[in-house]
């Protein structure tokens, strides 16, 4: 081999090794970018729910179409008494079981529960409803304002009722949500 051959030689390998290194710097940079962003987002949705924790946002729900909105009103049951409070706990719980499509057969209102002492007002209801319609019911109790606590479910089957399959479920519910008084 001639010089000029060698030389030639060199010079192009000595290319594709600052290629092949450049290559790789490239890579390397992309994939600690694309974590480096990954870290930003993630940083950004833990500051977000710190926020809402901390009460400086207001909760979000999400709609039928799945995009989320801002749910209005009090974390709290308000009223000047406490027995206000446990009515309009008894028309929440009623208004959100008719918006599912159920009709109400009782409700019971506790004003002196176990819960009594903290400022927590229970209710007791039983009411039918269909079983696609019971999810949402619950969803709404919880997710709403003001924050409502389902602390007991009992549900009965059509079939355990006499009634043909399809029919409505007999729903026993206890729901509970602590009470401000109004200022």
């Amino acid at each position: 081999m001639s010089m000029a051959v060698r030389s030639s030689l060199r010079r192009v390998l000595a290319l594709l090794g600052y290629g092949a290194v450049f290559l790789c710097l490239t890579s390397v940079a992309g994939v600690a970018l694309a974590d480096i962003l990954d870290r930003m987002n993630a940083v950004t949705n833990a500051r977000e729910i710190l926020d809402r924790l901390d009460g400086r946002k207001k909760p979000l729900a999400a709609t039928e179409s799945g995009a989320e909105t801002v749910v209005n009103g009090s974390p709290f049951l308000e009223g000047p008494t406490v027995t206000v409070a446990g009515a309009a706990l008894q028309e929440r719980v009623g208004v959100a079981v008719k918006k599912a499509g159920g009709n109400v057969l009782s409700s019971q209102i506790e004003l002196d529960g176990p819960q009594a002492a903290s400022g927590y007002v229970d209710l007791s209801e039983i009411f039918e409803i269909d079983q696609a319609s019971l999810q949402p019911l619950l969803y709404d109790l919880e997710a709403g304002m003001p924050f409502l606590f389902v602390d007991t479910l009992v549900v009965q089957a059509p079939q355990a009722l006499g009634q043909a399959e399809g029919g409505r479920m007999r729903v026993q519910i206890g729901v509970s949500g602590q009470w401000q008084a109004t200022r």
